[in-house]
């Protein structure tokens, strides 16, 4: 009898949602603490950590996928289940896509902005999880559209900022490798903030054709 309650049930997509979101903030919690106390010579060791976070993230995605694979009867439809679990973990990978590169191109020294950029994704990453949360209720919701505005206006600071750091390379007396660097960087930094929205209009796109 037991079992079969359990099957009747299902898996929790919800409960998986919010899992992969606690890794995104996770790994963007991580990389903020990263450049706050930065050591040039403990960089590999971070980016190890994130590594372990990422690869944690990557095998609960599998997992979800493979529940996915054989059930029949889902809580919304299997293709924004798919996308909204591959945009989580774009979110992680990007975080992580971030450390690898400040170790890949030696960064000795963490400018401000970076730091700032950090502070952004967490932030962000926070809010993303208070979106899915509310998520399993969101026909009853009165915060979810609240969250959801918060995600994409923090997205929207980070593109702000992004131009700024560009502008501030250029502005500068840098030689061409550090400017190329920085550069790709703060790309990096834009995209966690992009993968951070990408999730959010998934959910809101499910909003809109469920109610």
């Amino acid at each position: 009898m037991a079992k079969e309650k359990q099957r009747k049930k299902g898996y929790d997509y919800f409960e998986y949602f919010c899992a992969s979101a606690r890794y995104a903030c996770q790994a963007a919690e991580h990389l903020e603490k990263s450049l706050a106390n930065f050591a040039p010579e403990a960089c590999r060791e971070k980016l190890e950590v994130m590594h372990h976070i990422e690869n944690a993230a990557d095998g609960f995605r599998h997992d979800m996928t493979q529940v996915l694979s054989h059930e029949f009867i889902a809580p919304i439809e299997r293709e924004d289940i798919i996308e909204l679990a591959q945009d989580l973990d774009n979110v992680v990978d990007a975080i992580d896509d971030v450390m690898r590169r400040i170790y890949m191109f030696n960064v000795q020294t963490i400018r401000p902005e970076a730091k700032q950029f950090a502070s952004l994704i967490t932030k962000c990453c926070h809010a993303l999880l208070a979106t899915i949360e509310e998520f399993r209720h969101f026909k009853k919701s009165q915060t979810i559209g609240k969250h959801i505005i918060e995600v994409n206006t923090l997205e929207s600071d980070g593109d702000t900022l992004h131009a700024e750091c560009i502008r501030k390379l250029f502005c500068g007396s840098e030689d061409a490798l550090s400017i190329i660097a920085w550069m790709t960087l703060f790309e990096g930094f834009e995209e966690c903030l992009d993968a951070c929205e990408d999730a959010v209009d998934v959910i809101e796109s499910v909003i809109m054709k469920n109610t």
